[in-house]
């Protein structure tokens, strides 16, 4: 229910835009297919936690069927994938999965995911193109 009420990214376009424009706040743009059960999983807590991290990120849904420009340049072949932009730069994040790209599965509680986006911001607002995050997921590791 919570991807009803997050903005929807329907073009190659609109996902540069919204890339691009966002000066200030660290833009988080879920990647992934809206009928998936992971998805629909990472949406309700993106919903979840949008109010509270308004101040300094914003928060867009893309599905990759609908908009398949940015699947091979980002490899999103996962179910779900969560990727970070600041000032039109890709924002890198070393969760322990061995994949500094994107996340790759899915956050369950809401704090940890707040925290693993004020991270990424504060790293992203002193310039630094990669972070280390709060949190080990080694233990999540995705192979494909």
């Amino acid at each position: 229910m919570g991807s009803i009420f997050l903005p929807h990214l329907h073009t190659g376009w609109h996902v540069d835009q919204a890339i691009v424009t966002e000066e200030e706040r660290l833009v988080v743009i879920r990647f992934g297919h809206d009928y998936n059960r992971d998805c629909m999983l990472m949406d309700e807590m993106l919903y979840s936690i949008a109010e509270k991290v308004k101040n300094f990120a914003t928060i867009y849904l893309c599905d990759i069927d609908e908009v398949p420009d940015f699947n091979e340049m980002y490899e999103l072949t996962d179910p779900v994938t969560l990727m970070f932009f600041y000032r039109n730069k890709h924002m890198l994040c070393d969760f322990g999965t061995g994949n500094n790209n994107k996340m790759n599965f899915v956050i369950e509680d809401e704090q940890e995911l707040i925290d693993i986006i004020e991270t990424i911001f504060r790293g992203a607002r002193k310039n630094k193109g990669l972070v280390v995050s709060p949190y080990d997921y080694s233990f999540k590791r995705v192979d494909i």
